[in-house]
Order: C-alpha cells, then structure tokens, then sequence
C-alpha cells in the first residue's frame, strides 16, 4: 500500500514539475516562485532515490544521469535536415519571389512566414509515443550524430510532451542557442575560474551539443527554439506553416514570440527592417531573418533543390563580423583620466559601415586576447555599439607582430600612468593638468561638496573651456565679469553673481580643499580622514605610501594614487597657484562632526533642491552613504518627486521614510 501511494505521489510530482515546465518556458508566465519549484523538484529527487524502481527516463530528474560517452553514435536522419539557400539584398529576394510564383504558376501575393534566423545550432528531436528518444545533430544533411544524452540536460527541451493529442511519432526541428546575457556571464566565469572562454554564443552552444560527458552540457546555459514538424505518424500536418508554430506549443515546445505571417515581399521586406532595427535589443543572437512559404501544400510542390528548399530563403543582414590587420594602437584619455586602447585597423567594410578603429577595452583584455601590432584579427560591430577586436587568428601572426605595452606616461600630458593592482582600468595621473579631463576636473572642483562654487554648472563650464577661457581649475579665479558676460544666457547679473560666488569659494576648508582636488580613491570621507590626520596640506604632501597605509581607513589603492598625484610636478604648481590666487583654509582645524556616521540612505524619486551626487557628496561629508538598494540594513529612505518602488518596499520593510524637507533638516542645510 504503502509502494503504491509512493508511485501515485511520484507520478503527481512529475505532472505538476512538467506543467510547470510548460509554464515558465512555452508560455513565458510562471505561476511559482524559483523556491517552490525546487521544493518540488527535491521532493521527487529524494522519493526516486528512496525507491529507483519507479524512476522512468522522461522524468524531470532524469536530465542528467548518463555516463560519459567514449564517442558519439551516428545518426541517419530519414528526413534530410535541409539548409537554406542565402539573399543579401532586395533585388535577390523579389527574384526567389518571381521563381516561387513561376513554380506555382499564380500572380497573387504569395503569403510568407517570417521567423528570426537564429545564430545557433541546428538539431532534430524525435518522440516515440510522447517521450524522447533521440536528439542529433544536422551533421551532412544526410547523417548526424547523436547527441540525446546532452539535449536531455537543455531545460527547455520536454522530456515528455506536453497534453494527450500528440502523434505516436513525431520529430521537431529547432535550433539551440545561448541567450547573450548568460554567454557573457558564463565567459566571465569561465575566465575567473581559468577555464576555457569562448568566440561567440554559437561556437559555446555547438562545443556544448558535442560534450562527450553531459554533466559538462548540463553546466553551459543552452536553450531551445522549434520551428518546425517533419515527421508525424498518427497525425495530420496543418494546412499552414503559422498553425505549425500553434501545435509546437500545446506539445510543450518553446516557440519564438517574432514570428510573423505577412503577405508578399513588401511584407517580409517590413519585417526584415523591423528585425534589422532590434536585432541588437533581442536576447540571442540572430544574423538575419528567414521567409517561409506558409501554404505547407506548396511546399510539398515547390520541393527541394541542392539539399536546400526552393520554398524557403534567409536574408541575411550585413556582416557583423570580418577579418582585418591591426596597424597600430593607441590610447586615448577619457574625461575620468581612464586610458583606453584603440586598435587602428586596416578599412574593413562591417556591419554595414566602414570601420578602420576598434576598442581594445583595456590592457588585461589585450593581454587575455594576446592581441599584437601586425595581427590578422576578427573584428565585431553590431548596430551603433563601438567596433571591438574579438579574437586574434593565430596562424596568420607574422613574425614582426610587436606587443602591445601599456604606456608608462599619459599620451595627452604626460603625467605619470596609474594601474593600481586589483584594478582593471589604467589612469592618467594628470587630472587638475590634462587637457582630455579639463571639463570634468572643474566641474568636480566647482561642486557643492567641494569649492561649491553656485553658478558654475556643466553647461557655463563647457562654454568657458570651449573658448579657451579656462585651461585649469586655477583659471576659474582670473575670470572677469566682462568674459562671463558674452556668454550665451549669461547677462550682466548673472555674470556678477557667478564671479562672486567665485571669490566667497576661496574661503574653504582643508577637506574640502582635497576632495575638490579629484585625486583618485580620495572621497569626502578619505579627504576628511587625511585633514585630520596631518592638519596641514604640505605635510600630506610630503608623506610617502608607508605613511599613508599607517592612516586608519587608507588602503594601499588610496595610498598609491595620493602620492602618485601629490609627486607629479605640474599638479603641486597648480596647487601653489590656487594659493596665490587667494584659495585658503584654516590649517589644523577641526572640520565638523560626522553626525551620520554608519547611517545608510537610500534616494527614490527626485530632489528639488540638489541633485543626487550633491546629496550623495553631503552625506558623505557626514559621515553616511547613499546606496542603491534598500535592505534590513538600510537607515533612511528619502522620498522626492515621483518615487519608484523603493517607497513601496521601504514602508513594507519599516524603514525610516525622510521627505525633501526632513532630509535637509537633518544635514543641517
């Protein structure tokens, strides 16, 4: 009695994980969460192992429990998987138009389906009185090899068919792919671990299809979209390629929410465009799109040529991907100071443009790529995103290809290069000095936690070094009314009032003195540990990264990039200058209490009064922190205009809600 209510709740288990299955992979619309699903999932792990003589091969636990294979079988496909034959332009594809309506004698708009052509691999699936019972490859066409063991792990592929009306035999099509997002989160770790990293989504979906051990597939983010029926037994095919789709789906199969039928070219022309248009938006990777004649009929008339259908066609979009030379790097300085490669490449016509420069990202990446000066590389471009170099063909290095070094001094002023360890980006040390980080170094130094200096926003500051009026921070205290003035929405008030709010700024405090100095790793908090520690600025000057390091709360990042900044000669005169100007501080001084100190804000919603870097700076100043995200942790939510969910959560969770008017009371403003 007892073997029976086993096998009866074994059963119930595996029906509802499956409907579950179908749920949150077919339909796209869970109904419960991650938590419960495993709960179910154990439940029927634990009773099979308690009693194996119940386990079936289409139960869910069942994904993955092959032994390695020592090679894979071959697969004779008794329909043959077809490729399809290319268009790359419209004149192309309205002449397989002429040909499918010559074929089928008619002069009407023959109707089409549209799907995305998935830049993935090609497999068949084979069902046996609703279970599978194989999976292969594409192979010739002709023959494949056998891959059951490793499609069994791919989630998304039913192990047994979804509902009652299915035929005794049926075989699927699809293509199984890896969704972009999990590609990178997969290399990303992969590349921690130092294991293997892959080219591209489809090279890591077909070396995962063809793992002899399918743990090692069950490991790889595989997914699964089918298109299309070729084999049933005990069952009727639809008179329509679309209703296809429709029966795919009640059978448990994930289908692709873009299909389109259309009528005519100008419709498979639209939607082509459409395609072309959010490509870059879609999860997976696709390289074009393909047009199927939907009267299943007129397939069968239409036949098939050269292992490839006349009644279907992929147009293909403009490559995103070519081999070109890399002639040289450079590195170009970012506002920030972050120094970032660039490959000059040979001309290379790419995803529809032109491209003769490339984003190396950085020195690591170089390094992991081993990418040199003289290589013959792959280089990438999807839509507007920046042409990058994705892999190096080894066997066409020449023997004069140099390595790429990171240079030792910025390429725009000269000022010491700083890659701290730990660090991935590499960083100009120049900031109040370069030129490549003029606009951002005096809009930090202006800020309301630094000099806060009223007035002198973004947009009057990019006027002003547009027109060569400020070449440095220390230039803001040479400005006349009369240069102010002449700029654009700047009158004879507004000019005056900036000037002296200029001159009210060279009354300031040694903290706030370094934080405006926008020396790396150098927060409110860090500039305020540092004014306390040494109380003047020339001993802090003269401190080397020992000293540093023995400071409470200086790490050895921080330390490195102070002394760096401090030894560079043209930032010491810049600072010499800002004193003769007038800049001045109380040396010793106690700077104000930390009220805050440990508290935990969170901003939802917009502020009238400052902005969230200003409130963010302020609390800081405090001794406090603005997060991003609310948790048990979280001491304050400040609520400004239109607040978001975090409102929502803050109330659900009892947190401390602050509006506008609380929050400036409480930092004192």
């Amino acid at each position: 009695m007892v073997s029976k209510d086993v096998s009866k709740r074994i059963k119930k288990l595996r029906s509802v994980i499956r409907e579950h299955n179908y749920k949150y992979y077919v339909l796209d619309s869970p109904t419960i969460s991650d938590a419960e699903y495993d709960r179910l999932f154990r439940e029927l792990q634990e009773l099979e192992t308690q009693h194996p003589e119940f386990i079936t091969p289409d139960s869910p636990t069942q994904r993955i429990g092959a032994e390695p294979l020592k090679e894979f079988a071959s697969v004779k496909h008794k329909i043959l998987m077809l490729s399809l034959q290319n268009v790359f332009s419209e004149n192309e594809l309205r002449a397989f138009d002429k040909r499918i309506k010559d074929r089928l004698h008619v002069n009407r708009e023959i109707e089409y389906m549209c799907e995305p052509k998935f830049d993935g691999v090609s497999v068949s699936l084979l069902y046996e009185d609703g279970i599978l019972t194989q999976a292969a490859t594409r192979g010739d066409g002709a023959v494949g090899e056998d891959i059951t063991q490793n499609a069994k792990t791919i989630a998304s592929i039913p192990l047994k068919l979804h509902g009652k009306n299915y035929p005794k035999t049926l075989e699927v099509r699809g293509e199984v792919y890896i969704p972009t997002a999990d590609f990178e989160k997969y290399n990303k770790l992969a590349l921690g671990a130092g294991e293997k990293v892959f080219v591209n989504p489809r090279n890591a979906a077909s070396g995962s299809l063809r793992q002899l051990d399918p743990k090692i597939t069950a490991k790889r983010p595989l997914q699964i979209f089918c298109y299309s029926i070729v084999r049933m037994e005990n069952g009727k095919l639809p008179i329509k390629h679309n209703t296809v789709f429709e029966l795919l789906k009640n059978w448990g199969f994930r289908v692709n929410s873009e299909i389109k039928a259309v009528q005519g070219i100008e419709g498979c022309l639209d939607y082509y465009h459409k395609m072309e248009k959010i490509r870059n938006e879609l999860p997976y990777q696709i390289d074009g799109v393909v047009y199927k004649v939907n009267d299943i009929n007129a397939q069968q008339k239409l036949g098939i040529i050269s292992r490839a259908p006349r009644w279907a066609i992929a147009h293909k979009f403009a490559a995103q991907e070519e081999l070109t030379q890399v002639i040289a790097v450079e590195f170009q300085v970012g506002r920030t100071g972050a120094l970032t490669p660039v490959a000059r490449l040979k001309p290379v016509f790419v995803g529809g443009a032109t491209v003769s420069n490339a984003t190396l990202h950085n020195i690591d990446e170089i390094r992991r790529k081993d990418i040199r000066i003289g290589d013959t590389v792959v280089v990438r471009r999807a839509g507007d995103v920046i042409p990058e170099v994705a892999s190096v063909i080894l066997e066409r290095r020449p023997k004069t290809s140099k390595i790429i070094d990171l240079p030792k001094r910025c390429p725009v002023c000269k000022s010491d290069v700083v890659k701290a360890e730990g660090e991935v980006v590499a960083r100009c040390s120049g900031g109040l000095f370069c030129s490549a980080q003029r606009r951002e170094s005096i809009r930090h130094f202006a800020s309301k936690a630094a000099m806060n200096i009223e007035g002198l926003g973004s947009k009057v500051i990019e006027q002003l070094v547009t027109k060569d009026l400020i070449k440095n921070v220390a230039d803001i205290y040479t400005l006349t009314v009369d240069q102010v003035a002449n700029l654009e929405r700047m009158g004879e008030k507004s000019a005056q009032n900036l000037i002296t709010a200029i001159e009210q700024s060279k009354e300031t405090t040694l903290t706030k003195f370094l934080y405006a100095l926008g020396i790396r790793e150098v927060g409110i908090s860090t500039a305020r540990i540092l004014a306390d520690h040494f109380g003047n600025l020339n001993d802090l000057i003269k401190a080397d990264i020992e000293t540093l390091q023995n400071i409470p709360d200086i790490g050895p990042v921080a330390a490195l990039h102070i002394t760096i900044f401090f030894k560079q000669h043209h930032n010491r005169e810049l600072i010499d200058k800002l004193r003769k100007l007038g800049v001045h501080w109380s040396e010793g001084k106690v700077e104000a209490k930390q009220t805050l100190l440990g508290k935990s804000f969170v901003l939802t919603g917009t502020l009238e009064t400052m902005t969230r870097e200003e409130a963010r700076d302020k609390l800081q100043e405090l001794g406090a922190k603005l997060s991003s995200s609310i948790s048990q942790r979280t001491s304050y939510v400040v609520v400004g205009k239109e607040p978001g969910s975090k409102f929502t959560k803050a109330k659900k969770l009892g947190i401390k809600i602050l509006n506008e008017k609380e929050f400036l009371k409480l930092l004192h403003v």
